[in-house]
């Protein structure tokens, strides 16, 4: 970034001393002078090559932007697997210490292909790439609020209507009066209660069996549907009653198919919102039962 200066150790102690909030200021300036240039020049004439390394969740996130690139030229996915990252302290993520895993593109694969603009979906290894998506990553972007789909716009300069469904799966049956509910470990809120969701009597519960079992204890009557892709995953969501989830993968996918869905919104990292049709949110206990209550009845 032209015209910033960095500070000499001294002077950046001081600052942080003395003026806490031009300190912030200077951090945010700092990183944004670090930030690579971005390419506005989006008029391709072929298939667009997009690489993304981020987590499931964030891929799907990835698509409003992607569509919008590549237009009528159709999209050539490549994902790079085995990308370090640090969670949060003391939080369990199923990918260990990695974003994204050769298992899980392997299951995204059906899902990602079966969207008419997305011609491939393969493993980087070092093909030639028109837009890198995970330039997100190098720019001051606060993460822990906003929306995710929305950081997309904010690099490359675009904008999608994200009130508007922008994934497919087909719809199956056996699921027309069933909840299904999903709640991985990360981005939970500690005071709620999924308890009164026993009431109702067809509960289904997908992600993985330790996530399961967890809830379960809270509700005995739940049947855990296992999938063999993501596919089929998107499509029991798709075919549902009723969506609850906190802010994880499968929720990502109730969201780009505006399902009737319903957000358990994570109190400390907010990035995930509701948009269109269909959408609710909730922090609190009292809201959640009377949100599903509402969400049932239309």
């Amino acid at each position: 970034m032209e015209g910033f200066e960095k500070l000499p150790t001294l002077k950046r102690l001081m600052l942080k001393w003395k003026d806490r909030e031009k300190y912030q200021e200077y951090k945010y300036l700092l990183e944004l002078s670090r930030a690579p240039k971005v390419n506005f020049e989006l008029d391709f004439q072929g298939p667009v090559h997009f690489k993304h390394s981020g987590n499931a969740g964030d891929i799907i996130y990835a698509l409003p932007t992607l569509f919008a690139i590549s237009k009528n030229s159709g999209a050539k996915l490549l994902l790079q697997p085995d990308q370090q990252t640090v969670y949060n302290k003391g939080t369990y993520h199923p990918y260990g210490s990695v974003m994204l895993t050769r298992s899980v593109i392997e299951k995204l694969k059906p899902l990602l292909l079966h969207q008419p603009q997305i011609e491939s979906c393969e493993i980087f290894e070092g093909q030639k790439v028109d837009v890198d998506l995970d330039l997100f990553r190098k720019f001051p972007l606060f993460k822990g609020q906003g929306n995710i789909a929305r950081w997309y716009f904010h690099i490359f300069g675009i904008h999608a209507d994200l009130g508007q469904s922008w994934l497919t799966a087909p719809k199956v049956t056996g699921f027309e009066n069933t909840i299904i509910i999903s709640r991985s470990h990360r981005y939970r809120n500690p005071q709620i209660s999924y308890d009164f969701l026993q009431q109702y009597p067809s509960l289904g519960f997908i992600g993985l069996k330790e996530e399961f079992e967890d809830m379960r204890q809270h509700l005995p009557s739940i049947q855990h549907i296992q999938v063999n892709d993501f596919l089929e995953m998107a499509s029991i969501i798709n075919s549902c009653r009723l969506f609850i989830g906190n802010q994880s993968f499968p929720y990502a996918i109730a969201e780009a198919m505006k399902v009737k869905r319903v957000l358990e919104v994570c109190y400390y990292c907010p990035n995930v919102s509701p948009e269109g049709i269909h959408g609710f949110d909730f922090c609190y206990q009292p809201q959640f039962q009377i949100v599903v209550e509402r969400a049932l009845s239309i």
